[in-house]
């Protein structure tokens, strides 16, 4: 395959797809319809022009079989007055009115044969433009369905692909908070211990330092409230010796 030959295949499969893209089908459905329709309005149209000839026709063939009687009156008043020329006259246009009287019967029996193929060929016509209604109701509902489910099949892949990305997220955050709680479970062992010194709180070793000093400071005062109390105790114990001698 040469090199022009591939470019133009590459360029007809671009346009087909382009082109197949920019199409609805239900567009080119409804445009056909309207089409049609279009067509079954000219047909009837037709039909109601060939009936309105024939309806004319008819018309002008009922004028000239009323006219035949009056021109035989006139022959006959004529040849009465004794005017065989003026009977002659009623009698030519009398043959004249019978002539066009066979054309126009002719005519109105060929416009109502015409006239009842017209109608049908509307009829099968209007069928045709109905079926079609029905079958482009029925094509662009499974194209409306199909289309939905092209959409949704196309969001479940992207829900899927990105899944695996949120899942891989969602893991990182999790591993991220089990770190941080971890720290935070070992910062407050060790304040606890006193390796570290919190920033709000009070130095461990001042702190026992303080209740060494208290501890002491109780002691002292222990002593000195027994040496106050023992002197006391000795000469009451000394008094109740005396008296009971």
């Amino acid at each position: 395959m040469s090199i022009i030959t591939q470019i133009q295949m590459f360029f007809k499969i671009k346009t087909e797809a382009a082109l197949d893209q920019m199409e609805d089908p239900r567009q080119t459905l409804e445009y056909a319809y309207n089409r049609q329709q279009e067509m079954l309005r000219k047909v009837k149209q037709g039909l109601i022009e060939v009936a309105t000839a024939r309806r004319q026709i008819e018309f002008q063939v009922k004028k000239l079989r009323e006219r035949l009687p009056q021109l035989d009156d006139q022959a006959a008043r004529a040849l009465a007055a004794g005017r065989e020329d003026l009977a002659r006259v009623a009698l030519q246009r009398k043959q004249t009115c019978l002539t066009e009287l066979a054309q126009l019967e002719q005519q109105a029996g060929e416009t109502a044969a015409e006239e009842r193929k017209l109608t049908a060929a509307e009829q099968q016509f209007a069928m045709r433009v109905d079926a079609f209604r029905t079958r482009r109701d029925s094509l662009s509902a499974r194209y409306t369905a199909a289309q939905a489910q092209v959409g949704i099949s196309e969001s479940l892949s992207g829900v899927s692909s990105e899944s695996a990305s949120l899942g891989d997220a969602i893991e990182r955050a999790e591993s991220k908070i089990e770190r941080m709680q971890a720290r935070a479970s070992a910062i407050d062992a060790l304040i606890g211990n006193g390796a570290l010194i919190s920033p709000v709180g009070e130095d461990p070793v001042e702190r026992e330092l303080r209740d060494l000093a208290a501890s002491q400071a109780v002691e002292q005062e222990l002593a000195a409230l027994k040496a106050r109390v023992s002197p006391t105790s000795k000469d009451e114990g000394t008094g109740s010796e005396e008296k009971s001698e």
